[in-house]
């Protein structure tokens, strides 16, 4: 009996007219985070909130100007956001503007809405780029203190050996400093797979070449959770509600400076999950 007056004490917040605006469980469902019935029972959970207040069931939202929350990540919901996939292809530089007229990744991807790249891309460096107009995002992928890591396969001069593949795991001592533990590994000969979470100018290039194995061809094959083999270079596309959440999810459970290295890491071998296991 008092499992049934619960029910219809839900109904009836499920159908009070409490605010204007959209349903918080048709908005989530539509940023991807879950089902709307999942919504509604991550609601009852206390894991949602909305401008810092626990939400409740039959709420509803501004979503231009609400802040949502779930487990203390934000989902973004205001209307107009687009967040782009482009695989950047060589010669291309990663700017909004370029007084030498060289072709920049903004003429690759529509000109409406406005959208910049996520951190940088040297303009022989092919590979994932992310281009979005959602700030907070932006912020997020780029400030260190997020750490997201990013994923290159480098074609080298030489063939890596176990020791120069052990100094890119401990850190490199570049100009400007000690690099951030990584993961490095030769999947091929002449290939090093390195993973970073720093983003320092021409970073993986001078760390390869501090241990002896310039690069002659640089590729970018994840950025966070996001991985698309089937991207040719030059194209794009837009992600989807759910690799968005995967991207903030990312943001939260990727601290800056957490060890980036796994105890026994092979030398050799193809690393699971990687969208691209050799250089085309």
């Amino acid at each position: 009996m008092g499992r049934s007056r619960d029910r219809v004490g839900e109904q009836f917040l499920l159908s009070r007219p409490d605010a204007q605006g959209e349903r918080l469980q048709k908005v989530l469902a539509r940023a991807g985070v879950a089902s709307r019935r999942a919504v509604e029972d991550m609601i009852r959970q206390g894991r949602i909130r909305v401008d810092g207040e626990p939400a409740h069931l039959g709420q509803r939202v501004d979503i231009s100007d609400a802040r949502i929350t779930v487990d203390g990540v934000p989902v973004p919901v205001a209307p107009g956001l687009v967040y782009r996939l482009l695989n950047k292809p060589s010669g291309v530089v990663t700017t909004a503007d370029d007084p030498q007229g060289r072709a920049k990744v903004i003429d690759l991807v529509p000109g409406e809405p406005r959208v910049v790249p996520v951190g940088r891309l040297d303009m022989d460096t092919e590979g994932l780029l992310l281009l979005t107009n959602d700030g907070e995002l932006v912020h997020r992928l780029t400030h260190p203190s997020f750490g997201v890591d990013k994923e290159y396969l480098a074609q080298v001069e030489g063939n890596p050996r176990p020791a120069a593949l052990r100094t890119l795991r401990q850190g490199v001592r570049l100009d400007d400093g000690l690099t951030a533990p990584a993961r490095a590994s030769s999947p091929g000969e002449g290939l090093v797979r390195l993973v970073i979470h720093e983003g320092r100018n021409r970073q993986v290039r001078r760390m390869c070449a501090a241990v002896g194995h310039p690069v002659t061809r640089l590729v970018r094959t994840r950025i966070g959770p996001l991985v698309d083999p089937r991207l040719k270079p030059g194209e794009w596309r837009d992600l989807t509600p759910a690799e968005v959440a995967a991207l903030y999810a990312a943001t939260a459970s990727s601290p800056a400076g957490a060890p980036l290295s796994a105890p026994g890491e092979s030398t050799g071998g193809t690393d699971p999950g990687v969208g691209y296991d050799a250089l085309p």
